[in-house]
């Protein structure tokens, strides 16, 4: 990754000013216009912003490097895209613009095998624990996919009582016995 350019002077000892989504964005695009092998890279990033320094850029990136970094290693959880941009003008609840000629992809269904997982997993770790779920027992499926999958059991499981054996079968069926 490489250190910073030390053609700047370092910065005095102040408290760091917090970066707007404004400036997220462009330092986001300053990142792929002067991508690493560009010497004094920080210096052109710090360009792109208006009130920042070379050395503000250089630590920004540093925490977003370590940011990355423990999202992967799964010690914390990725955050929910933060630009109202991305969530559509539709009023749709952070599911993305794109064209309209997209089709919306179908989620591929569940297996039995992933099921008896899933409730091995809900034993285990108990109803809301999606994620580690999702991390220890169903490795196939995301949280968001275990979350979804645990409500529409939850719901089949609540109407089992009053709707007897009218409707079809259903994986949300299956239960641990």
């Amino acid at each position: 990754m490489g250190g910073p350019s030390h053609s700047w002077a370092p910065a005095q000892a102040q408290q760091p000013r917090p970066w707007t989504k404004a400036e997220d964005k462009v330092f986001e695009a300053a990142l792929v216009t002067f991508p690493q092998h560009v010497p004094n890279r920080w210096l052109y990033v710090a360009a792109q912003l208006p009130g920042r320094t070379p050395q503000e850029a250089w630590e920004h990136y540093q925490a977003l490097v370590a940011d990355i970094d423990l999202i992967e290693r799964g010690l914390v959880e990725a955050p929910d895209s933060w630009d109202e941009d991305a969530a559509g003008s539709g009023g749709g609840r952070g599911r993305g613009g794109g064209s309209g000629s997209e089709e919306r992809r179908r989620g591929v269904p569940w297996s039995e095998e992933e099921h008896r997982l899933f409730l091995e997993g809900l034993e285990r770790y108990g109803r809301g624990d999606w994620r580690n779920i999702s991390r220890w027992s169903v490795k196939t499926r995301t949280p968001t996919q275990v979350a979804s999958h645990a409500q529409k059991y939850f719901i089949r499981q609540a109407s089992a009582a009053s709707r007897g054996d009218t409707k079809r079968k259903s994986i949300h069926d299956i239960t641990i016995a």
